[in-house]
């Protein structure tokens, strides 16, 4: 018995002493995190009237960076001008993805764009293949929108500047440009066609096509979107978009047809999420038993990540 005993409080003095020179987050309480980590780092890139943080506070892609960084990704938000043309945006882009290489050491990058962010990406890919890996286009206008043709008349040209302007300083943006009308005639049926025909990477052979190249010019293609515009009673952002459903005759998030969503791989455009949904948006007030749109991203990421990227 005595035996016994001697052996027993020698073991727990053992693995007593095992625990104490352990980290404080011992391997078998707890195994670091590294879902989201890519070889590359991603870069999230926002639409028509986003900001990277607005008055410091409130993120266009909400929580998103930070599940990204807390499972090992390398996460770069930029911010371009809430309102302009795709070309435009794309080359304020393009500049701080080459700033964030240098400081980073890394020779491509992932991007992710939402709603205009698309488009935005698409351009960077296509004049810089070399630097980018992957695109994935969530929401995004690469087909147009019939919101865009609606307000494709200058209407809003002067009341739209002044409001982007107002975005750009209350985010830091730095006086970036910004142009009504040049940002609604990209985001239009038209002048996405036209972008279209400039750069065709990934995209469908027709429209609401499903086959799109999934990898063109060593860059793979990714799309994923919603297909409701109203998914949460909670939500005041709902009201407006609800209110502009007449203007589509198919499946939209509410500013976007679903089928102009599509690009490379559809990961799916049939999530029960409207356009701001997409990015975690309001307050992350989605619809009830729908997928996380945060653990969208996470997920994309880790594709990423298994494909060596």
């Amino acid at each position: 018995m005595k035996s016994a005993k001697t052996k027993a409080v020698v073991t727990a003095g053992v693995l007593a002493a095992a625990m104490t020179a352990q980290p404080a987050s011992a391997w078998w309480f707890s195994k670091q995190d590294t879902y989201t980590q890519t070889e590359h780092p991603i870069v999230l890139v926002h639409g028509l009237s986003g900001f990277n943080k607005l008055f410091g506070l409130v993120s266009y892609f909400n929580g998103v960076p930070d599940e990204l960084a807390e499972s090992g990704a390398e996460v770069f938000v930029p911010q371009v001008s809430a309102a302009n043309s795709t070309e435009v945006r794309g080359e304020q882009l393009l500049a701080q993805i080459e700033e964030y290489i240098a400081v980073t050491g890394a020779e491509k990058v992932h991007l992710i764009g939402h709603s205009h962010g698309g488009p935005t990406i698409r351009y960077v890919a296509g004049v810089r293949p070399d630097l980018v890996a992957s695109v994935s286009s969530v929401g995004g206008v690469n087909w147009g929108t019939p919101l865009a043709d609606t307000m494709n008349n200058g209407s809003l040209d002067g009341l739209g500047d002044w409001f982007f302007g107002l975005i750009d300083t209350f985010s830091g943006g730095g006086g970036l440009p910004q142009d009504t009308a040049a940002a609604i005639q990209s985001l239009s049926t038209e002048g996405s066609l036209a972008f279209n025909t400039e750069f065709p990477a990934g995209l469908p052979s027709s429209y609401c096509g499903n086959d799109g190249a999934q990898e063109a010019n060593g860059i793979r293609y990714y799309s994923w979107g919603g297909n409701k515009a109203v998914t949460n009673v909670l939500d005041p952002s709902d009201l407006l978009l609800g209110a502009l459903t007449p203007v589509f005759d198919e499946p939209s998030d509410g500013m976007v047809p679903s089928c102009s969503m599509k690009l490379g791989k559809v990961l799916g455009v049939d999530y029960r999420h409207n356009h701001l949904d997409e990015v975690n948006q309001v307050l992350g007030l989605v619809g009830p038993f729908v997928t996380d749109p945060v653990q969208l991203y996470r997920q994309q990421a880790n594709r990423l990540k298994n494909l060596g990227l």
